[in-house]
Parts: structure tokens; C-alpha cells; sequence
């Protein structure tokens, strides 16, 4: 699909679309800090917890993939939230040479606090918006991401 870049409302390719998104980002991870404060985590350390308990990562090279890190600073934010005690580290047993992420008692019983906080955020996030607005929003989105893929 092409735009026609000359028409006024089409100023994203300017840098706007950049920009916004970034900007976006950047608010939003500010009010994730913010309100999971309380719970001793940061949006990082939540991003594991959330990635265990949704079974969308469970390696360290499953995490790196999930969340864009290098497998040094994957390492190490996955040591910060083992020494906090919200997963562990288990022997895989099809693969004795790599280690299973998984939650312990204490991260099971953080996870329905942290989504809360997250739910918190992302009704003030969405606030104003409509239902169809919201669904539409997370619609385009989603194409982003998907029109972004290398």
C-alpha cells in the first residue's frame, strides 16, 4: 500500500508516526513504574512475571526473543527477579543443558497484584475512548507491529 505523502493529513512521514510512538511508549512505561512501585517491581521485571504466567517465554533465548534483549542483559534481569524470589530456574528435562523459567509461590501470588496495577494503567491509558475505539485502536496497532516486522 502506498500514501500519496503530500496530502495535510498524512504528516506522519515526517517523523511524526516515529515520534508518537516512542513518545507513547516512553509515557506509558513511566505510569507502568509509577504504579507497580508499590509491588517492589519494575515494568521489566513485570514484563517476566507476565511472559511466565502467559506462556509466552519460558527460556532465556525465548525471553530475549519476547522482549528485544541481548542475552547479557537478559541474564541479568532475569537474576534480578530470581533474587527476588518470583521464579526459579528448573533443569529442562528434554534439554538437560537449558534451564525452564518458571514462577515461584511468591511470583504466582504477585501476578493478580501486578495485572491490577496494569489494568489501572491502561484504563487511564484508554480513558475517554470508546469501546469501538479502543478495539479499533488496538486493530491498527497491531497492523503497526505487523507492517514493522523485519
Amino acid at each position: 500500500m502506498s500514501f500519496d505523502t503530500t496530502l495535510p493529513w498524512n504528516n506522519m512521514f515526517g517523523g511524526g508516526l516515529g515520534y508518537l510512538l516512542t513518545l507513547a511508549r516512553t509515557q506509558h512505561l513511566a505510569a507502568m513504574e509509577q504504579e507497580l512501585a508499590p509491588l517492589n517491581i519494575t515494568s521489566s521485571q513485570f514484563m517476566v512475571v507476565v511472559g511466565i504466567a502467559h506462556k509466552r517465554a519460558h527460556t532465556l533465548t525465548e525471553f530475549c526473543d519476547f522482549l528485544g534483549y541481548d542475552s547479557g542483559a537478559m541474564k541479568r534481569l532475569l537474576d534480578r527477579v530470581e533474587e527476588k524470589g518470583m521464579i526459579r530456574r528448573v533443569r529442562s528435562e528434554e534439554d538437560r543443558r537449558s534451564q525452564i523459567l518458571e514462577l515461584t509461590e511468591s511470583g504466582k501470588a504477585l501476578y493478580p497484584k501486578i495485572m491490577e496495577s496494569v489494568h489501572r494503567v491502561h484504563a487511564r491509558s484508554l480513558e475517554g475512548f470508546s469501546a469501538q475505539e479502543v478495539e479499533q485502536f488496538q486493530s491498527f496497532l497491531q497492523r503497526v507491529v505487523a507492517a514493522s516486522r523485519p
